[in-house]
């Protein structure tokens, strides 16, 4: 199924088997994408919303300088924009990270959905609080970690959010995102970045080169970033552990 992951591993085995075909059967178009591909213009009208099939996108936001802020990557599973369904169109612009594979769902269907099946309407509804969810993650992390603990709970929550979805295991994860990437979503410099990989290589706990990623001692790591699972609201237990206080 094209939407098989969505929700994978954080409600999706509360869709029945009638809602998974609705989701479906109401996939407008699926389109392939190459890398640093810009979907959607902050700004701009948009009728459609995206379920990400294969591949990461980000969201960012440019300051008056150019400079970009990544504010969210997305894995496959993921609603990109569904909250462009009601609003209409974006404060923030998409792009592709890597080559992506997408779904698209037109806003009128979206529509009918959500006057004909409330359950269905629910979890979808559920799709655009994770997002919510983890923005305040982003928020606290930027906010009160310095540069080693940003990077470490960027990785732990990619890694985990990708183990939800069955593309990471034992440590091992793909990754389409440079230092300068890293740096943007972090909210420092790309020589800071280069500096704390180092560091948390040399210190056993994870590499990172040419898109592999390995997480050797994730409880260590998680440690440094203060990272706690909790707030992906995951439903099966993973590598991460259970929740625990921060």
């Amino acid at each position: 199924m094209l939407t098989g992951k969505f929700l994978l591993g954080r409600g999706r085995d509360e869709l029945t088997e009638n809602e998974a075909m609705i989701l479906e059967n109401s996939v407008h178009d699926v389109k392939t994408m190459p890398g640093r591909f810009r979907l959607v213009r902050a700004g701009e009208p948009v009728e459609t919303s995206t379920l990400l099939l294969e591949g990461f996108i980000c969201r960012y936001m440019d300051d008056r300088d150019g400079l970009r802020q990544l504010v969210a990557v997305h894995v496959p599973g993921d609603f990109v924009d569904l909250h462009a369904f009601p609003m209409k169109r974006l404060d923030h612009d998409v792009a592709t990270l890597g080559p992506v594979k997408v779904a698209l769902f037109e806003h009128a269907t979206l529509q009918t959905i959500t006057e004909n099946h409330p359950h269905l309407t629910r979890m979808l509804w559920f799709s655009t609080l994770l997002d919510a969810a983890q923005h305040r993650e982003w928020i606290f992390r930027i906010g009160r970690l310095g540069a080693e603990g940003r990077i470490a709970h960027l990785f732990c929550e990619i890694y985990t959010r990708l183990q939800m979805v069955g593309l990471a295991s034992d440590g091992r994860f793909t990754l389409p995102m440079t230092q300068p990437d890293l740096a943007e979503a972090c909210g420092i410099t790309g020589v800071h970045v280069n500096r704390v990989l180092r560091m948390l290589r040399e210190r056993n706990l994870l590499t990172f080169k040419a898109n592999a990623g390995h997480i050797i001692d994730f409880p260590a790591l998680a440690k440094i970033g203060e990272f706690v699972p909790d707030y992906l609201y995951g439903k099966a237990e993973t590598e991460s552990g259970a929740s625990h206080d921060r």
